[in-house]
């Protein structure tokens, strides 16, 4: 049995640095399995193939300038899912203010892409598989 996580990002390095920082990863007792999609789009089709994805990483400008908040709203309203576990990434600091974007979406973290190193997003992921598990 593996956790699924899903990457969905515009950028290859975002999708390269998630796979390489959690390829040894393990948590009670189960591997990680990454997704990956590359629009928000691509990403609803991911979700319906895998109900059962423990937390996304979700970037919030891709095709449109709020493509990852159209995903959220369509995760936790359309499909009704309350429990993935939702982390936003910006490229854009203080493109939308952290708080506003907490309190207005049904979101679980939010982080700089900036900060993403391979010990912040591993102990990101960690604490969210806890969380959901």
């Amino acid at each position: 049995l593996t956790w699924k996580i899903l990457v969905v990002d515009d950028e290859p390095d975002i999708h390269t640095l998630t796979q390489l920082s959690l390829k040894d990863f393990r948590f009670a007792g189960r591997t990680l399995e990454v997704l990956h999609a590359r629009s928000g789009y691509a990403a609803r089709e991911v979700l319906s193939e895998h109900p059962d994805i423990a937390a996304a990483l979700i970037d919030v400008v891709m095709e449109t300038d709020d493509a990852g908040l159209t995903l959220v709203r369509h995760v936790r309203q359309q499909l009704a899912n309350r429990i993935v576990r939702i982390v936003l990434l910006t490229g854009q600091p203080g493109y939308r203010l952290q708080r506003d974007v907490i309190a207005r979406y049904e979101i679980d973290d939010y982080r700089l892409k900036s900060d993403l190193s391979a010990d912040k997003l591993f102990t990101c992921v960690y604490s969210e598989l806890r969380t959901y598990q």
